[in-house]
């Protein structure tokens, strides 16, 4: 980090302007605090067909392309672990190859209802077209295809 200059504030107090130097490259995983590991572990691999990955000692977590979502069963956390562990406070947006109007067929046939969509809405790089529906904790996920 560089520091830029400093400045007097109010009762001699100094402020510091701070130009960050850190480059994020990618999100390598996420963690997911959750009431039922088998539960979460079944729709995940059903539902999204992500891949189920046991690491550690004996962690649980979903892998998909390059990235992966590590799971937490709530009570039971990994330390250090975030402020306030909640199942069902995510909101993650997902891309896939599969096309949307077969996302919802499948949906439908799993029997997964859509909570909205398909929407266009618009992704880290563009417009994207998307479905939303919940996991077993009411976590919010979205199943996107660019545009």
């Amino acid at each position: 980090m560089i520091e830029l200059n400093r400045r007097p504030r109010a009762e001699g107090h100094l402020t510091t302007a701070i130009l960050n130097t850190m480059t994020i490259d990618h999100l390598d995983h996420l963690v997911l605090t959750v009431t039922d590991l088998d539960r979460t572990l079944a729709f995940y691999q059903r539902v999204l067909g992500m891949r189920v990955e046991t690491f550690g000692d004996g962690r649980q977590a979903l892998r998909f392309g390059q990235q992966k979502i590590n799971l937490h069963q709530v009570g039971h956390e990994i330390d250090p672990k975030a402020h306030r562990p909640t199942p069902g406070s995510a909101d993650l947006c997902f891309i896939s190859a599969t096309p949307v109007a077969q996302l919802v067929q499948e949906l439908a046939a799993q029997q997964v209802p859509l909570e909205l969509g398909p929407v266009e809405r618009t992704g880290a790089t563009g417009r994207i077209c998307s479905v939303y529906f919940r996991d077993p904790d009411h976590n919010l996920l979205e199943v996107s295809n660019y545009l």
